[in-house]
């Protein structure tokens, strides 16, 4: 490593998070190590022995405190207080989650551009799923990620952040069980900030989802978190989540219901049904990339608003009830 590239290593550090992630874990870690460059895991009671491959392979190791619950938002803060700690004169973060492999050109490619751009303070690029063959699920993902490049409503889980300005917005929300992400977006650009997406790779997820019940619940996790974040920014006019949550409750509820309590006066309503049908083939015959999936994607689109309704009722239930949001988890552990 030259003194260059020595010098970029000790601006950045890398924030990786995780929870039973086993192999997955490790070939993350690999990804990022550098010379110089530091690193830290946060662990949210993992049982697999995560903590103890992290500290093997030299990093700095956060174990939360499992009497307080667990959320990604809560891991990447820790995450960030721990990495600041370990080095005060980082500028910039990255953060991953222990399901991604990252690209070995992205973390460079990416601070560079941070440093030409003063005011973008996040900026991701292509995340797709390792086995795409594995499910209709992960094939679907890999597509869901792929967004346009150029400037951006928000990130995901994996991008580069620049370290004043997540200090200066105080963070991800602790609080919030998913769309953490999206939120903080929102805070960024009601302070000037840009989000942007670059056209280059940045990471390889493992989803393993490979049943239905596994989409589900993610499909119920979205629309939790679709009506939260809503909730939180209503009066903003950034606020990205109305629209999504308005389909969830459109198509996963008022719909439905209207055709069932008409079909209780005559039978003939629940031809209404019929509209759903007619919802896949619209979404199917818009889209451009002529995918062989297409059909598949739409019918997934289509049916997943109701297991998002699911969540929006869930989130609207614990908020009457004032209780507090817990994990909704899908993903099976290696």
């Amino acid at each position: 490593m030259n003194a260059k590239q020595h010098s970029l290593s000790e601006s950045i550090g890398v924030v990786i998070i995780g929870r039973n992630e086993g192999s997955r874990l490790l070939r993350c870690l690999a990804s990022v190590e550098c010379e110089g460059r530091t690193v830290v895991y946060v662990d949210s009671g993992s049982s697999d022995g995560s903590v103890d491959a992290a500290r093997a392979a030299g990093v700095i190791v956060v174990e939360l405190d499992l009497s307080v619950p667990f959320t990604a938002a809560r891991a990447r803060n820790a995450g960030f207080e721990a990495i600041l700690s370990a080095r005060r004169s980082l500028k910039f973060v990255q953060f991953v989650d222990g399901d991604c492999e990252v690209d070995r050109y992205w973390i460079e490619k990416a601070m560079k551009f941070l440093s030409r751009h003063s005011d973008v303070a996040v900026v991701c690029g292509r995340r797709r799923e390792r086995f795409p063959e594995a499910s209709i699920f992960n094939r679907m993902f890999d597509r869901e990620w792929d967004t346009p490049t150029g400037v951006a409503e928000a990130c995901g889980g994996d991008s580069l952040m620049r370290c004043d300005a997540f200090k200066a917005v105080g963070g991800f929300d602790p609080t919030l069980i998913c769309g953490e992400e999206p939120e903080l977006c929102i805070r960024l650009r009601e302070e000037g900030w840009r989000i942007w997406r670059l056209d280059a790779e940045m990471t390889l997820h493992d989803a393993a989802m490979t049943s239905w019940s596994q989409w589900w619940k993610r499909n119920v996790r979205s629309g939790y978190g679709f009506a939260e974040v809503h909730m939180m920014h209503r009066e903003s006019e950034l606020d990205i989540w109305m629209k999504s949550t308005l389909r969830a409750v459109v198509w996963g509820g008022v719909v439905p219901t209207i055709i069932i309590l008409s079909a209780l006066i005559h039978p003939a309503a629940l031809l209404g049904f019929g509209v759903y049908p007619a919802q896949v083939a619209r979404i199917a015959l818009r889209a451009t990339d002529t995918n062989t999936d297409d059909w598949v994607h739409a019918g997934l689109i289509t049916l997943g608003k109701f297991p998002e309704f699911q969540g929006v009722m869930t989130y609207v239930y614990r908020r009457f009830r004032g209780a507090k949001s817990t994990l909704i988890e899908y993903k099976a552990a290696e």
